[in-house]
């Protein structure tokens, strides 16, 4: 209890900041090695030193100790040796961090976006009608509120199950964000923009939505079986199933270009079209 008076009364920002960081520093090494085959070597080398350590420490093992003493630093020379190919993997990562950002998040909307033009393509060969808001820049939580929350991993089956004419949800919209389902059965602004008068009250909100905020809107349509996509206001109509997965992901692009641009230029990925080769003569 001495101790721990002792150590809290010299405690200050800088010591509090220096746990900070090697706990950080840890958390990250650990992060990298995930689900890799150094964690179980991780492991059983933390546990030796651990013991050794603890060990060492008792006056009636001097033979004990001074082995483990022995041993320790050679553990720890050794380290570099065993996790090599991990330390390389992890060395490439940080080489290519930037790209690894620009892929991630283009690979998350490539795959939302596949999934809601799956799912859209079933519901209009069914007859059934549904609403889908991407969440984009702009937070929906204000509309999220106003239905019911999900938070499930967004799915093709999911989506079907939620504007089934029967269940009491598929009248609202759905809300997704990062290839999760946050919300269903929201109720979205309508537009009060003069528009065509075949268009009902599903259209209008998907507008809405897309004027008041950044988000893109997937209607599909209950009397006709077409798919509509609404952004920044406009509505694009009877969009073709093969060209909706595209027309969709062509709005994004902004976006992702934009989160590039953040990045330093050292962190940016490279162009992928290779350079053409000199003409032999």
């Amino acid at each position: 209890m001495t101790d721990l008076v002792w150590v809290l009364e010299r405690l200050n920002w800088l010591a509090a900041l220096d746990i900070a960081l090697v706990a950080l520093v840890i958390f990250a090494v650990l992060q990298l090695v995930r689900a890799t085959q150094a964690i179980p070597l991780l492991r059983g080398v933390l546990l030796i030193v651990t013991l050794s350590a603890l060990m060492s420490g008792l006056s009636q093992l001097p033979t004990f100790g001074s082995i483990a003493r022995t041993i320790v630093p050679a553990l720890l020379v050794s380290i570099p040796i065993i996790f090599q190919p991990e330390l390389r993997r992890v060395l490439e990562r940080l080489g290519r961090f930037g790209e690894v950002i620009t892929v991630t998040r283009r690979s998350h909307i490539e795959t939302e976006v596949r999934t809601i033009c799956d799912a859209a393509q079933r519901l209009a060969a069914m007859g059934h009608g549904a609403l889908i808001v991407m969440e984009r820049e702009t937070g929906l939580q204000h509309l999220i509120e106003t239905g019911t929350k999900i938070e499930a991993v967004l799915s093709v089956p999911l989506l079907l199950t939620i504007f089934y004419p029967k269940t009491s949800l598929h009248d609202g919209g759905v809300i997704v964000h990062n290839s999760r389902l946050l919300a269903a059965g929201c109720v979205l602004p309508l537009s009060n923009i003069a528009m065509d008068y075949n268009l009902g009250l599903r259209h209008r909100a998907g507008i809405g939505v897309s004027e008041s905020t950044d988000a893109i809107s997937i209607i599909v349509s209950e009397e006709t079986g077409t798919i509509s996509v609404a952004s920044e206001g406009k509505l694009t109509r009877n969009v073709d199933v093969d060209a909706l997965e595209q027309t969709i992901l062509d709005m994004f692009r902004p976006q992702l270009q934009r989160a590039q641009d953040l990045l330093p230029g050292w962190l940016r990925p490279k162009p992928s079209n290779p350079q053409p080769n000199p003409r032999v003569t």
